[in-house]
């Protein structure tokens, strides 16, 4: 396109008259199509006073003869050969611009790039997706999972359009809508002496070889923040490795509560146990630009997630 604008036109063409209009070219066209005047006017809904109007008007903004006109038929001149196919392809491309306009009108449509922390994303996008698919039929959705600094560099950027991850985050321009709470639930080998414990002080951690996920995930900050003192031994790339290794007995880790059933479920050589009010815990929301063109479609996608979220082991916000 910017090759385009910056071309370069002979001064006697740009001389010639004014630029096209659309309906001098839908009126060509349909001259070019039918062959006929009276038959080319009918299809546009033109008369054919106007439409000869239009066309003659168009030959006087090109500056080239389109047509052959007889009493008893109308041809295309070479020149009007090769103008009909651009006409046309110019009158389709408009169509289709109307029609992505329209599109982009209408609520709940078209793709919404959504990026998700790996430490949400196996166990909450299905019910995700089953929101969008049952309340927001036309909405598509393309989903990137990426490390939070990740995410919101590229919600910042443009690159994507809304977030699902672990808040607060204290990003200028960005709004925050909360969706849930949820609890860490301490995760051990069978054995150990806190194993189905109720109530575990948060300083109890602080003896422990604690597994935890690799740098740049927010869920290991926040564990880190919980267990001041604790030593950490062993970093894994998943919640799931942390979980084998648990299992193993080589130290114990904090999962939210919403991936404890997915991730128990792959290790039976596991315990649990809950800590003491107020628990740890993590606040879960969608995040998008401020002012976003789409806001009121991200809030009313949060209203819906709220409520299916609702059957969750979470805290509504």
């Amino acid at each position: 396109m910017s090759d385009l604008l910056s071309r370069k036109f002979p001064e006697d063409v740009i001389a010639v008259g004014k630029p096209p209009t659309l309906a001098q070219l839908r009126a060509f066209s349909a001259v070019a199509e039918q062959l006929h005047f009276r038959d080319a006017a009918a299809s546009i809904g033109m008369s054919q006073p106007a439409l000869s109007g239009a066309v003659s008007a168009l030959e006087e903004a090109l500056g080239v003869r389109l047509l052959e006109r007889t009493r008893r038929r109308v041809l295309l001149t070479p020149a009007g050969e090769r103008i009909a196919v651009r006409a046309r392809a110019v009158l389709e491309g408009v169509a289709e611009l109307v029609a992505e306009a329209e599109s982009a009108r209408a609520p709940f449509t078209g793709v919404v790039r959504l990026g998700v922390i790996p430490t949400v994303a196996p166990y909450l996008l299905p019910t995700v997706l089953d929101v969008v698919r049952r309340d927001f039929p036309e909405l598509e959705l393309q989903v990137h999972e990426e490390q939070t600094p990740s995410l919101v560099d590229g919600l910042l950027q443009g690159r994507l359009d809304l977030l699902l991850l672990a808040v607060p985050l204290g990003v200028p321009g960005l709004r925050e809508l909360d969706l849930f709470e949820e609890d860490f639930v301490l995760v051990m080998p069978p054995g150990h002496t806190l194993a189905g414990r109720r109530g575990i002080a948060h300083d109890a951690l602080r003896q422990e070889e604690l597994l935890l996920l690799d740098e740049g995930h927010c869920l290991r900050d926040q564990a880190l923040e919980l267990c001041r003192g604790a030593s950490v031994t062993t970093t894994a790339a998943g919640l799931s490795t942390l979980v084998q290794l648990v299992a193993g007995g080589l130290g114990v880790t904090l999962l939210p509560r919403t991936a404890l059933k997915v991730e128990t479920g792959r290790a039976e050589r596991l315990a649990t146990g809950e800590f003491a009010e107020p628990a740890p815990s993590r606040r879960i929301a969608l995040v998008a630009r401020e002012g976003a063109a789409r806001e009121a479609e991200f809030e009313a996608l949060a209203r819906a997630l709220r409520e299916a979220l609702g059957r969750l082991p979470v805290r509504a916000s």
